[in-house]
């Protein structure tokens, strides 16, 4: 067998295990230089002041579209519903139904129209406001789906540190100890928040539409029920001036803290489950099937990195696909074909 190959074959992670002639100090230093590698650089090198967003470089070109900012998302909220309003007042007399002021009544229309809730109580009637009701309807789901992205995890992330506050008032926890409780259960947080804003959101607009539309208990409740889940039925709506000055702002607000509230609960899921398969991967005995699956230099024992690889995989956190592309450009900066990237190689592969 060659050199080239013996060095292949060797385990990935060279001087991971020492042999059992070195003193228990090198040992340890070896360790402690496995555990705080320094292949990788610091996260600290990706925040400076000329990339503040800590992207890589040129990311502002590739996602100065996809992703906007909140004020490019709120100034593109409002220039909607200046525009819907503006339309849908020149054409008022296009829509028929329960009208109070034409101003008021134009809001109240692009709003019920954006949100999808259409109660029927302002319907389009001419051929020209239901097609520009049409057009209406795709982009302003387009941007209340931009807008939820960013407002609601704006609001319900100002909200988390007074939780984590309000949950260790008797121990007054300390900033950092805060910081890692929040960064541990982020999701959790944010899902529980959002829950109390949406029972805050529904028993306010109960409670308006028994004091100012005069519905009984009931019937405002299925009222709520059925403008922030956008099902519409029409029987019941906002349909004084005050309640459609109330319905503007309510109706977008709930309808948004509604649909990130099932957002944060699939992330909840998501993540329990992960937690779950991790604790499975971690504590579950070792056999010799696995022992034969993570040798992937198949020399007959697993090091450190193949160990890690292994269980990696095992927890879904990457794919049989991921270690190939990884492989492959491995054996790229590997040009002699030594089983190990030099400086020679990579003066090489530059040139």
């Amino acid at each position: 067998m060659s050199t080239a190959d013996d060095a292949v074959r060797q385990p990935l992670i060279s001087g991971s295990l020492d042999p059992p002639h070195r003193p228990n100090k090198t040992s340890s230093i070896k360790k402690r230089r496995f555990r705080r590698c320094k292949s990788a650089p610091s996260v600290d090198a990706f925040l400076d002041p000329a990339n503040p967003g800590g992207l890589f470089p040129g990311a502002d070109v590739v996602f100065s579209k996809t992703r906007p900012s909140f004020r490019h998302i709120t100034l593109l909220l409002i220039i909607y519903l200046a525009l819907g309003a503006g339309c849908f007042y020149l054409i008022g007399d296009q829509i028929r139904g329960k009208k109070t002021n034409t101003v008021l009544d134009a809001f109240y229309f692009v709003i019920v129209t954006m949100t999808t809730v259409g109660y029927g109580d302002l319907v389009p009637e001419s051929t020209a406001t239901k097609l520009l009701a049409c057009l209406f309807v795709f982009s302003g789901m387009t941007i209340v789906a931009l807008f939820l992205s960013k407002a609601a995890d704006y609001i319900v992330e100002k909200q988390e540190i007074l939780l984590v506050k309000a949950l260790h008032v008797r121990n007054k926890a300390g900033d950092a100890r805060m910081l890692r409780e929040i960064e541990a259960n982020r999701v959790r947080y944010k899902f529980l928040t959002n829950a109390v804003f949406l029972v805050l959101l529904v028993a306010a607009g109960t409670i308006f539409l028994c004091k100012v539309e005069k519905l009984d208990l009931v019937d405002a409740f299925y009222c709520v029920c059925c403008t922030i889940t956008t099902l519409g039925y029409g029987d019941k709506s906002f349909s004084s001036e005050g309640g459609r000055v109330f319905a503007v702002f309510w109706i977008l607000t709930s309808c948004i803290c509604l649909a990130q509230f099932f957002l944060y609960l699939a992330e909840v899921y998501t993540e329990r489950r992960q937690h779950l398969l991790a604790k499975w991967v971690l504590t579950r005995r070792m056999t010799f099937v696995d022992l034969e699956a993570a040798d992937l230099d198949e020399d007959g024992v697993v090091g450190a990195a193949e160990f890690i690889i292994y269980k990696l995989k095992e927890m879904g956190k990457i794919s049989q696909e991921d270690i190939a592309l990884v492989m492959e450009e491995f054996e790229d900066l590997d040009v002699d074909q030594s089983g190990a990237i030099s400086a020679s190689d990579l003066a090489q592969s530059n040139q």
